[in-house]
């Protein structure tokens, strides 16, 4: 049908059309952290390059275009994503750390009536006094912030008659503060979870799974194209933040005939082509700089692993000093863009070895899902914390340092609160049952 795309061109279509396809049929039997890992990894580093490279380049700056050849960087990129791929998958043994028990949830949250509701009002609490504290403490609010969406994924999960009122306070609190920040992607990661968890209760037909999917890329799409102009509005004009900022926003763009340009997708296209940042990498790396060898990635562990208070001079998130030593790309003041941990494989280890790690990467995250499930006999709870535990590590344009941070300390949190209250959460009756079929 495109003669014109190359072969790799053609090989990018297929593994990302594969990955979105199993996420696709994956709704209403798992929480997807496998096939959504899968699935944006390669809409940042294979669909996004692959319509930069066929067109949408043209309408681009020389700056934010693909700086090296198609076939130069395809031939690292793709490998390096079947290599995570492969390692998230390798012996999952059925996708463990996915499949829920929905009869030991239910019969849990049935005896524990008022622990849901406890989860959102900590999550509250805990965004209520994140705002002013030092960053690691703030990160551990940020943690229990989360809990709101794990209360309302409980109640969702557990069978009881669900009430409207939790998910609408939980969900209308994260639309009103992205509208605020002019940020989008949390808002958007949640709401696959909450379709996923809801999936999973009622089993929706593939129609209806069609339907919802045609209307969660319309709202992304929608949200990439209007939220350049929503945050010059906000963050330089100083117009005031709100609905009605964002809708004066898109009447404007459809009077100018904007909204759904060339140009405009071009630079939509932008904020999901992860894959020229890597193209500055590999053009500099090693003719001008030469390989880490590991010492970079020793850093990002460093950073991913100890608190400021034993590292005081570990890197910091967003560190403008590390991108632009390996990209050359000026950043304004103020802004921070991340290297993504196939860039940071890439600097360590070059082709053969970044592929490498990267399958060590991915078989790092299944080992984790593979550890959740084999406590959640003892906790059942447990799986429902997956997606905040791998909130960032689903993302791949997340730094490395971020990625891996956020699931270590998430780690370290939940096993604290689980053992500090084990009795609560202990729930050894429900271990022999058999699964719960709706």
């Amino acid at each position: 049908f495109f003669p014109q795309l190359s072969w790799y061109s053609y090989l990018a279509i297929l593994l990302t059309l594969h990955q979105f396809l199993l996420l696709f049929y994956s709704f209403g039997f798992i929480i997807p952290i496998r096939y959504l890992s899968g699935a944006f990894m390669c809409l940042h580093m294979l669909l996004g390059p692959l319509l930069a490279y066929n067109g949408l380049d043209n309408f681009q700056g020389f700056k934010e275009r693909m700086q090296i050849p198609e076939a130069e960087y395809f031939s690292y990129v793709i490998p390096a994503v079947i290599c995570f791929i492969l390692g998230l998958h390798f012996n999952s043994k059925n996708l463990q750390g996915e499949f829920i028990d929905q009869r030991s949830i239910h019969e849990y949250v049935t005896d524990k009536r008022d622990i849901a509701y406890l989860f959102i009002i900590v999550g509250f609490i805990a965004g209520f006094l994140s705002s002013n504290l030092s960053p690691d403490l703030a990160f551990i609010l940020y943690l229990f912030d989360g809990f709101k969406y794990i209360g309302v994924f409980m109640l969702i999960t557990s069978k009881v008659p669900l009430k409207i009122i939790p998910l609408i306070i939980v969900f209308g609190s994260i639309i009103l503060s992205s509208i605020r920040v002019g940020m989008f992607l949390d808002l958007l990661t949640w709401l696959l979870f909450l379709a996923a968890f809801l999936s999973i209760r009622y089993k929706p037909k593939i129609w209806v799974k069609g339907i919802l999917a045609i209307s969660f890329i319309a709202l992304s799409l929608s949200i990439q194209l209007l939220k350049t102009d929503y945050r010059e509005a906000t963050w330089e004009r100083g117009e005031e933040t709100g609905i009605n900022t964002l809708t004066k926003g898109y009447e404007d763009g459809l009077g100018e005939n904007k909204n759904f340009n060339m140009l405009n997708l071009a630079k939509s296209n932008l904020r999901i082509n992860q894959g020229y940042i890597i193209t500055y990498i590999m053009q500099l790396v090693p003719n001008k700089v030469p390989h880490a060898y590991g010492a970079e990635l020793m850093q990002i562990l460093e950073a991913a692993i100890f608190p400021r208070v034993l590292s005081p001079r570990k890197l910091k998130a967003g560190s403008r000093e590390i991108f632009i030593k390996y990209t050359r790309i000026p950043l304004k003041l103020g802004t921070s863009m991340g290297l993504s941990s196939i860039g940071d494989a890439y600097i360590n280890f070059g082709i053969i070895g970044g592929c490498i790690f990267m399958f060590l990467l991915g078989l790092f995250y299944n080992e984790v899902l593979k550890g959740f499930f084999k406590h959640s006999n003892e906790y059942p709870l447990l799986l429902i914390f997956t997606p905040l535990v791998f909130l960032y590590s689903i993302r791949p344009d997340c730094e490395l340092q971020t990625s891996l941070g956020h699931l270590i300390k998430s780690c370290i949190l939940l096993y604290i609160v689980f053992k500090i209250w084990n009795k609560d959460f202990k729930f050894n009756y429900f271990r022999k049952l058999k699964p719960f079929i709706s």
